[in-house]
């Protein structure tokens, strides 16, 4: 009974310092959980992004030089029965000279090239990272609660459902006829575009705002190679196997898409790197900044489409975008839309901006960060404590007084005062 007493003692023992050890160990699992979390979202954001871009890279181009290609073609004596025109070209130490059929060549060659799938893969990868970046952290990036209280959920379901209705509308535009009048078409969608975008600034953050009508656009563009562009073709080819003449009508309608897609490009480029600049997306006037690179984008593609054309270079158009240019960044001037410049009373001290950057930043930019998703400073910039805050005043300023960029979200709900308050004390010469 003694040794059985004792060994009923030892394995008691041995279970309590167990739990010990599990209490211990606990937070660092949690931790480490939190911490392999971030490194393999980082990491997934990372690579999409690279895939991206690299994509878009590649339909891009390959969209551009077709454009460039098809403006160039001149018409000539002796080209082959059935052809549109030809360009020759010079490039790498060799020259090249490309015909184009006016609908197609009357035997199909055996070699064919296929640009489609720059597109679908800059599409794909787009969306896996808005899924990554703004649906799985929508608390931070996608939903500010200073102007709409949405959750996560509401938020996400909101950009997937206008993303599927905005490009369900263009597409019935374009297949109800009103595309074959261009101009009117062009204005009705920049007008359709500006007044999405108000909407979107009005439920989502700046930030998730600017993401969202660049991905709409983007969704647009990729549509039309799939579900135009690409078809048509394929329809196109299918006759050609059969002996039939194929449809003109085909390649006209795969034509108009595309050049669709060469006027959005350059907008829908500056949307989706919007989010590294602040003064753009979390300013009061972001909506019309928005309108404005709607705008600017096309009239720059005028310039380089009627050069490859042979027209006359229309020069006012750098007139026109560099008007545009002073505009966005009179705009981006005029601060955060909920900043209360009249309210302050007396100048800030800084004792009492440090009390507002640490009780609304520093959970997130400080050597152990408290926000449950974030285990190392954003961007490797700390703010928990004086010197810090000084050092890194140019960078609150742009993201916290002249913008709202931060914090993310508005998470900490940072006020209009405190925001006036921080700009008041970056305005003073000597703080």
């Amino acid at each position: 009974m003694t040794g059985l007493g004792v060994g009923w003692r030892c394995d008691w023992s041995i279970v309590g310092v167990g739990r010990v050890i599990n209490l211990v160990r606990a937070p660092y699992r949690k931790q480490s959980a939190i911490m392999w979390e971030s490194i393999l979202t980082e990491w997934a954001s990372l690579i999409l992004r690279w895939l991206h871009v690299v994509a878009a890279i590649g339909w891009i181009g390959s969209s551009f030089y077709f454009i460039h290609l098809d403006l160039s073609l001149r018409p000539g004596s002796e080209l082959p029965e059935g052809v549109h025109g030809e360009a020759w070209q010079v490039h790498g130490g060799g020259f090249y000279r490309i015909m184009k059929y006016l609908v197609a060549p009357a035997k199909l060659p055996d070699e064919l090239t296929w640009f489609k799938w720059e597109a679908y893969t800059t599409w794909l990868s787009g969306f896996a990272l808005m899924v990554v970046v703004y649906y799985l952290d929508a608390e931070l990036f996608l939903v500010d609660k200073s102007i709409l209280d949405l959750t996560p959920l509401q938020a996400g379901l909101f950009s997937l459902g206008s993303l599927a209705l905005a490009w369900l509308l263009y597409e019935a535009a374009c297949r109800s006829g009103l595309a074959r009048h261009e101009l009117a078409f062009a204005l009705g969608g920049y007008l359709f575009l500006v007044a999405l975008t108000f909407a979107f600034t009005h439920v989502l953050s700046g930030r998730g705002a600017f993401n969202q009508i660049g991905a709409i656009i983007g969704t647009i563009m990729v549509a039309n190679v799939f579900a135009v562009i690409i078809p048509n073709q394929k329809k196109i080819v299918a006759a050609l196997l059969a002996g039939r003449s194929p449809d003109p009508q085909l390649g006209l309608t795969s034509k108009q898409r595309s050049v669709h897609n060469n006027y959005l490009t350059l907008p829908v480029i500056v949307l989706m790197i919007s989010n590294h600049y602040p003064l753009l997306f979390a300013t009061r006037y972001n909506w019309l900044i928005v309108a404005i690179v709607l705008a600017l984008g096309p009239i720059i593609r005028h310039f380089f489409n009627a050069r490859h054309a042979g027209k006359k270079s229309p020069w006012w158009v750098w007139g026109l975008a560099g008007a545009g240019m002073v505009a966005i960044a009179m705009l981006s001037a005029a601060g955060p839309r909920d900043i209360k410049t009249g309210s302050l009373s007396a100048a800030p001290t800084f004792a009492d901006i440090e009390e507002i950057i640490l009780s609304r930043c520093s959970m997130c930019h400080a050597a152990e960060p408290v926000w449950t998703s974030i285990v190392t400073a954003p961007k490797a910039i700390l703010l928990d404590d004086s010197d810090h805050i000084r050092r890194n005043a140019r960078l609150i300023g742009r993201n916290a007084a002249w913008s709202s960029a931060m914090p993310p979200g508005n998470v900490t709900e940072m006020t209009g005062e405190e925001r006036a308050k921080i700009a008041a004390w970056l305005a003073m010469p000597a703080r």
